[in-house]
């Protein structure tokens, strides 16, 4: 199905899915494992280099001769969008915004930062107060007046062509469980486009697979309507069964302070699975939702007959941004 639509290889699949034998037997639960989208390849990997796979062919489609896209400071999303434009020779002009109060030195030059201008993108620091979109709209207006033809991507590369990545993903996960004995998959819900493109692969795949997401910004019933809106976007794109409502279930308990803010739950999530596992999680999505994971499985919302899939969408990158976190 996914054939039909454009697609420039960028990154290394199907990922592995690997059994979390220490850290199962250690939260003494159902079986929990994860799948590697650590291990994309693009630029040390992460979630998302496969909505990029779809959404550069459609800036060169529009002939577009500057890629602009949007983040956090210490956004996995803008590092990989900025590696893509690298390998493609497309300029790549990123917008950051300031989430973290009273942030080190460390935070605002390191990590994802420093990987964004060694990939050659130009980046600028949206003003406090002004909304990220708006000002890099006003900079996209700028640049057409001087003769560039800019291609927007959304945060997180979360609209209906990014959400064609996690279609694709669930294909390769319902490949790999061949006696269709996941109940549960795991994952950080942020911008939506990964979570929501599970719920549509899900559908169009036809599997029963229950999807639990963990917000790493958002309340509950506001991530759920985003999740929502995207995931029946993303169904109508590809003309399947739209999802209904219910499908979409999300945890906000494991926010903390705010996206991209550190908890102790991150903390420890992230200590865990280095030393049990030697996989590094990152302090903004996946330490999060493994957090929100452990304590799902302390407080019994899964049964030990359960076998759980985790999706570790990358990050490791800004770890160095977050030293001081630890």
């Amino acid at each position: 199905m996914i054939d039909k639509f454009d697609r420039i290889k960028l990154g290394h699949f199907p990922t592995p899915i690997e059994y979390l034998n220490n850290i199962t037997e250690h939260l003494n639960g159902p079986q929990i494992y994860i799948k590697r989208d650590d291990c994309t390849g693009l630029a040390t990997g992460g979630n998302k280099t496969r909505k990029l796979e779809f959404l550069m062919p459609d800036a060169i489609k529009n002939q577009a001769d500057l890629v602009v896209t949007v983040g956090a400071v210490q956004s996995n999303h803008t590092r990989q969008t900025a590696a893509a434009c690298a390998k493609l020779g497309l300029k790549c002009l990123i917008v950051l915004e300031q989430r973290l109060k009273d942030a080190p030195n460390a935070y605002m030059t390191s990590g994802n930062v420093f990987l964004d201008k060694l990939f050659g993108a130009e980046i600028v620091l949206c003003p406090s107060g002004k909304d990220v979109k708006e000002y890099a709209e006003e900079i996209m207006a700028e640049r057409k007046n001087d003769g560039a033809n800019p291609y927007y991507i959304p945060v997180g590369g979360s609209n209906h062509i990014g959400t064609l990545g996690y279609i694709e993903c669930m294909r390769e996960i319902i490949e790999d469980d061949k006696d269709n004995s996941f109940t549960h998959i795991v994952l950080a819900s942020g911008s939506g486009g990964t979570h929501a493109g599970s719920i549509a692969g899900k559908i169009y795949y036809k599997s029963n697979i229950e999807i639990v997401g963990i917000s790493v910004k958002d309340k509950k019933h506001d991530q759920e309507e985003k999740v929502f809106k995207l995931a029946k976007e993303g169904c109508e794109y590809i003309q399947c069964d739209e999802p209904k409502r219910e499908d979409i279930l999300v945890f906000d308990d494991y926010v903390g302070g705010g996206y991209g803010v550190p908890t102790n739950g991150m903390n420890e999530a992230v200590k865990l699975m280095a030393t049990k596992e030697a996989i590094l999680l990152d302090p903004v999505y996946s330490g999060k939702g493994f957090a929100g994971l452990i304590d799902l499985i302390q407080n019994k919302y899964f049964r030990d007959t359960d076998k759980i899939l985790f999706i570790h969408t990358g990050g490791a990158a800004s770890l160095h941004a977050y030293e001081w976190a630890f």
